[in-house]
């Protein structure tokens, strides 16, 4: 009997078994997700937390430097329950540098990858939290407009987790989109920024590398790069490199090699002789579709042979580079954002806009990958801008938050606010609101936002005053 191809089936309905019930559910363990659990286990809440992956972190564990944690004008304006992961890195583990002025990124902040999966399980599990490793998100439990839990598939099978409030940290908007929450996708006509999947070189002479940029001679400086001044590389021993286009250019004529990128980026790590390469660009892929991933997976991996041949001839200090591993999974960029109470634009950002409801500072500049082409759009502020407690919160469903970069915000403010130090600083606000909508038995949109603002700021947080002073615990009283 031959096969017969079928468009659809129909599963029969069955009765799943609740596994858990929590006070708070977070869904996702990358930058915001591992922040907001923590915040909302602070003072002895139910907290769960679910992963599809065998470790938390997400975009820290895949070779990137955290960016945001320095504002524009040289401080920190990033500091609360994302600093303390940070110093415990260091301390524990040196498995961060601090916070290092850069002129194109503010500030970056290298961090170890496994020592941040490590790191954070243990803050985790020391709060108590009650985390899922290899659960996937199957659906939502909605009833009457309200989120009641999530749906997971694992090895285990199928089963239903319950919960007060819902955090959506997906960086997908997953669980918002499946309860129905209205989303939005990429710019005016859908595109969204590549994706990248990083890779990471051993060694690699840095101090030649460094040194033969802050030493080019101005009138014939083939190692200009973007923004950086080549005095910058004669300060620092790690860095980040962000330019090199006519060396680019020159490998694709004399080799044809094809390099997808205009810009030679590079990032050291913390270890001796370790570079970690952002080069790759897997342009039309859709991180919300399995299939496009994958094809992503696959086009990522083919280019980089090619960078790594560039690399190891043209550039200074990777004669004897050599390859050693790849990130566990593409550096997704962009893909949904709900519409939540306010969306945050382009011009929030750039007229560095004080809110009443503000939860969080950021400055890191518009920083888009055009969906187009192979370049990149950069444009800064000058200083700082809020983020809004409003766009954390969806329209349609309550009992649900969403923190990172899918919150309510348009493709060119998302350029701004998706970074690492970003997402964990919102994160942490989610996991503070849903403790108070717990606790005050509402929903976390009637929650009282001047209380929040109050226990953010007691725990360190940096928010500002409408001339643009750090806010004080007294003055937010």
């Amino acid at each position: 009997m031959s096969a017969q191809f079928v468009s659809t089936i129909q599963e029969p309905a069955r009765t799943l078994a609740v596994t858990a019930n929590y006070e708070v559910l977070v869904v996702g363990g990358g930058p915001s997700g591992l922040t907001a659990a923590l915040a909302a286990a602070e003072d002895g809440l139910s907290v769960g937390l679910i992963e599809s992956r065998s470790f938390v972190g997400g975009n820290m564990t895949i070779g990137l430097p955290v960016l945001g944690f320095l504002g524009q004008k040289g401080n920190q304006i990033i500091d609360g329950l994302p600093q303390k992961f940070i110093e415990r890195l260091r301390r524990e583990r040196d498995g961060a540098s601090e916070h290092r002025p850069c002129p194109l990124h503010m500030g970056i902040t290298l961090v170890e990858p496994e020592a941040v999966k490590t790191v954070a399980l243990e803050m985790l599990t020391e709060a108590g939290v009650d985390i899922l490793f290899y659960t996937f998100l199957a659906g939502t439990l909605v009833e009457d407009g309200t989120i009641r839990g999530v749906i997971t598939e694992s090895k285990s099978g199928r089963s239903a987790i319950l919960a007060k409030v819902v955090i959506d940290c997906t960086g997908d908007a997953d669980v918002a989109f499946q309860a129905g929450v209205p989303t939005e996708k990429g710019n005016s006509e859908g595109g969204m920024q590549p994706p990248t999947l990083m890779f990471c070189l051993a060694g690699v002479d840095t101090d030649k590398l460094r040194n033969t940029i802050a030493e080019s001679p101005p009138a014939a400086r083939t190692y200009l790069t973007d923004f950086i001044p080549a005095e910058y590389f004669g300060q620092n021993h790690q860095f980040i490199v962000v330019g090199l286009r006519e060396l680019i250019a020159k490998a694709r004529e004399e080799r044809g090699l094809e390099i997808p990128n205009e810009r030679t980026i590079i990032i050291t790590g913390l270890k001796k002789g370790e570079v970690w390469i952002n080069m790759t660009r897997v342009k039309g892929t859709d991180g919300t579709d399995a299939r496009s991933l994958t094809e992503g997976e696959i086009e990522g991996r083919r280019q980089i042979d090619d960078i790594v041949t560039y690399l190891t001839n043209y550039v200074a200090g990777f004669e004897n580079a050599y390859f050693t591993k790849t990130a566990p999974f593409l550096g997704i960029r962009e893909t949904r954002r709900i519409v939540g109470q306010y969306v945050m634009d382009q011009d929030d950002v750039l007229s560095c806009r004080h809110f009443d409801d503000a939860i969080a500072v950021a400055s890191y500049p518009i920083d888009i990958h055009r969906p187009g082409d192979e370049d990149c759009t950069l444009i800064w502020c000058g200083d700082c801008y809020d983020i809004p407690y409003r766009s954390l919160v969806p329209q349609g469903v309550s009992n649900l938050l969403v923190a990172g970069r899918s919150i309510s915000c348009t493709h060119e403010a998302m350029g701004a606010i998706r970074v690492m130090a970003t997402c964990m600083a919102m994160g942490e606000a989610a996991g503070r609101a849903a403790k108070i909508s717990v606790r005050g038995n509402r929903a976390p949109a009637d929650i009282d936002v001047a209380e929040l603002r109050r226990q953010q700021l007691e725990h360190g947080v940096y928010l500002r005053n409408p001339d643009g002073s750090r806010m004080t615990k007294a003055q937010a009283a």
